[in-house]
């Protein structure tokens, strides 16, 4: 059943690239290199949108106090944080012919930076604490808190105009890149469901192991040992 799910998603994915690298016109200005557009915009789209999985799944558990909403906090977030990580990857290896540097202290670049270090110290948190409920309880309020640094990323390049140009729009670009961009929206957008539902269903998996792990085997005593468990003093004379 699964393949059933996989496979289209899979194929839709290299559809959009391939349309992205050989039907969009390359840039005039930029060139050839300007085609990373198609996969770093929309990667960074899908992480604020696995982050805002975080943000409402925390919001839910803390309302209702149920474990399912926890799971999926975690699963949003491990995701999140690879999407988000491909983004300032790629942003950099774009950079560089265009700035002519890797890195730069860019608004943009350094709000994004810091969503991810946000995001890994959330996942590193949580790994240190062993107990399944103490653990939802304290990273839900913290899940909802590092939302606020999502917004600040989007809006950095209106509020502070540095070297990361701002957003575009259908408008201002070639039809053939819109749809390009717009298919690769779609197709990162099916992959994040995708890796956040088997994400989800590992942590729901993993609880289920341990809690039968904890259990004790079936048909086995596991009283202390006492003197009604040997024989009898007396009734051997």
């Amino acid at each position: 059943m699964k393949y059933i799910v996989i496979v289209p998603v899979v194929a839709f994915f290299v559809f959009a690239q391939v349309w992205g690298l050989f039907f969009a016109p390359a840039d005039q200005l930029m060139g050839f290199v300007q085609k990373l557009m198609y996969v770093h915009v929309p990667a960074a789209w899908t992480s604020f949108i696995a982050f805002f999985v975080v943000f409402i799944s925390s919001l839910l558990y803390l309302l209702r106090k149920k474990i399912f909403w926890d799971h999926l906090a975690s699963a949003g977030a491990e995701v999140g944080v690879v999407f988000t990580a491909l983004t300032l990857s790629l942003g950099s290896i774009w950079g560089r012919p265009t700035w002519g540097v890797w890195w730069t202290w860019d608004a943009r670049l350094t709000t994004t930076a810091i969503l991810l270090f946000l995001y890994a110290g959330y996942i590193i948190f949580r790994a240190f604490i062993e107990d399944r409920d103490q653990r939802a309880k304290l990273s839900s309020p913290l899940g909802i808190l590092i939302f606020l640094n999502v917004p600040i990323v989007y809006l950095s390049v209106k509020w502070w105009r540095t070297l990361h140009q701002v957003q575009s729009n259908p408008s201002t670009m070639d039809p053939q890149m819109a749809l390009s961009l717009r298919l690769n929206a779609f197709a990162f957008l099916f992959v994040l469901i995708l890796f956040i539902y088997y994400r989800f269903r590992l942590n729901q998996l993993k609880e289920k192991i341990e809690e039968k792990q904890s259990l004790p085997p079936k048909g086995k005593d596991h009283r202390p040992w006492t003197m009604d468990h040997g024989p009898s003093v007396g009734g051997a004379i």
